[in-house]
């Protein structure tokens, strides 16, 4: 079996709108994984998780990433879409219109996460199991004065201040020349072209409540695994302890930024190979298990 496996990038057509997006791997309906769809974060599209992507397809999987509208080279959504609600019904048509009708894995990170948090609660019979990573919708304060009282929510935090995080967390990232030319393909696009919309988004994402939805899906009996990196600097742990308790799930942590899997693409894969089979979702594909090992 080979080690990974090529992601080819097209485009399709969702509700008479051209999308971008990736596709890898044989599984799904008509092979012998598991449909994963892969909900990138804000400021960048799924050309970004490249590396990512492969390695989750090598272990059987058939990986669907489109580029979420208003990044990556998709049209945005309308104003009054541009809420987790909108995204999540623009995801259920995007697989309506790659005809994956069958259940997925969706593995969202950071706003994906809480756009794939929203898809499992809107559409449960459309959805295995979740995997989220550094997912936002977990409210939550900065931190605490020196008098001991809160300080002010992350919201209440400059949206400047939130992309300038955003930008210094992926030049953080180790390996930092092999993957800066695919972010800055994504990311300088969106910024010039779609300026508005762009921040409107980050202000939905900024501002995510979505602790009632998490309740919902854990109730529901989708498997939901929360995982977070100590290095984050959008998504502080008090906001992934919150989706944690919500969901009645123990989080795991992992080493790294808020963009950790661009870096760890082997170390992310493995995590969603762990949620697919505790989902009982990958039972029927052989794959060793040293295959998602780094």
């Amino acid at each position: 079996m080979r080690e990974t496996v090529d992601v080819a990038w097209g485009r399709l057509e969702v509700d008479g709108v051209v999308a971008a997006h990736g596709t890898a791997g044989t599984g799904g309906a008509a092979g012998t994984g598991e449909r994963v769809l892969f909900l990138h974060g804000w400021g960048v599209g799924p050309r970004s998780y490249a590396g990512a992507l492969r390695h989750v397809a090598a272990l059987g999987c058939a990986v669907s990433a489109p580029a979420l509208p208003g990044f990556g080279g998709t049209p945005v959504l309308p104003a009054e879409a541009r809420s987790f609600p909108g995204y999540a019904r623009w995801a259920a048509r995007y697989l309506d219109a790659l005809e994956a009708h069958e259940r997925v894995v969706v593995v969202g990170h950071s706003f994906g996460g809480g756009v794939a948090l929203q898809f499992a609660h809107d559409h449960p019979d459309r959805v295995r199991a979740v995997v989220l990573c550094n997912a936002v919708g977990g409210p939550h304060r900065c931190g605490t004065l020196e008098n001991g009282r809160a300080d002010v929510t992350a919201a209440a935090r400059p949206l400047w201040e939130w992309g300038r995080d955003l930008g210094a967390d992926l030049l953080g990232l180790s390996g930092m020349f092999r993957t800066l030319p695919p972010l800055l393909e994504e990311a300088l696009p969106n910024l010039v072209q779609r300026p508005l919309a762009l921040w409107q988004v980050a202000e939905v994402a900024r501002r995510a409540d979505l602790l009632a939805e998490a309740a919902v899906v854990s109730r529901l009996g989708i498997p939901l695994t929360v995982v977070w990196s100590d290095r984050d600097r959008l998504v502080p742990h008090a906001g992934f302890a919150a989706l944690c308790d919500a969901a009645g799930v123990e989080g795991q942590v992992v080493p790294g930024f808020h963009s950790w899997m661009i870096a760890e693409p082997r170390r992310f894969a493995d995590v969603v190979w762990r949620a697919a089979v505790h989902a009982g979702a990958l039972d029927h594909v052989l794959v060793p298990r040293s295959a998602a090992a780094f």
